[in-house]
C-alpha cells in the first residue's frame, strides 16, 4: 500500500518530470518515488563521487589534448622561425623602407586568411591529425 504525498514543483521541474515520464513510459509519480529513493539511498555519495571521477577523467584527457596540441604549435612555430631566420638574408639599409610596407601589406593579409580560416572552423592542428591518421600514397617516398 502506498500512502499520497502531496508536493510543490516548479513549473520547470514539473515540465522535465513530465518529460520523462512520456519518454520512459511511465508515471510521474514513478518517477519522483525513484529519484526521492536514489536521493535517500545510502549508496547515493558513492554515485556522486563516480560522477566526479568520471567528470575529472574527462577533463583531464581534455587537458592533455590541449597540452598536446600547444606542444605542436610550439614547435611548429620554432621551427618556421628557424627555417625563416636561416634562409632569409639581410636587407640593404635604403630597403628597410620598402620592406616595413610590404610587411605591414603582407601582415594584413595574413590576418585577413587566418580570419578566414578561423570562420571555416578548420585549423591546422586538425589538417595535421588528418594526414598522420590517413596515409597517402607519397607517405613512402621520402620527400620532407
Amino acid at each position: 500500500m502506498k500512502t499520497r504525498l502531496n508536493v510543490y514543483f516548479s513549473p520547470d521541474l514539473l515540465r522535465r518530470v513530465e518529460d520523462l515520464a512520456d519518454r520512459k513510459r511511465l508515471s510521474r509519480s514513478s518517477i519522483v518515488e525513484a529519484a526521492v529513493a536514489s536521493f535517500l539511498s545510502p549508496d547515493e555519495p558513492d554515485h556522486r563521487e563516480a560522477a566526479f571521477a568520471r567528470r575529472l577523467d574527462h577533463l583531464s584527457r581534455q587537458v592533455q589534448r590541449l597540452d598536446r596540441d600547444l606542444g605542436i604549435s610550439v614547435e611548429a612555430l620554432a621551427l618556421f622561425i628557424r627555417f625563416w631566420l636561416a634562409v632569409t638574408p639581410p636587407l640593404p639599409r635604403d630597403a628597410h623602407a620598402a620592406a616595413q610596407a610590404k610587411g605591414r601589406e603582407r601582415y594584413q593579409e595574413f590576418l585577413e586568411t587566418l580570419g578566414r580560416r578561423l570562420a571555416k572552423g578548420k585549423g591546422l592542428l586538425q589538417e595535421i591529425s588528418a594526414e598522420v591518421t590517413t596515409p597517402t600514397k607519397e607517405a613512402g617516398s621520402g620527400s620532407e
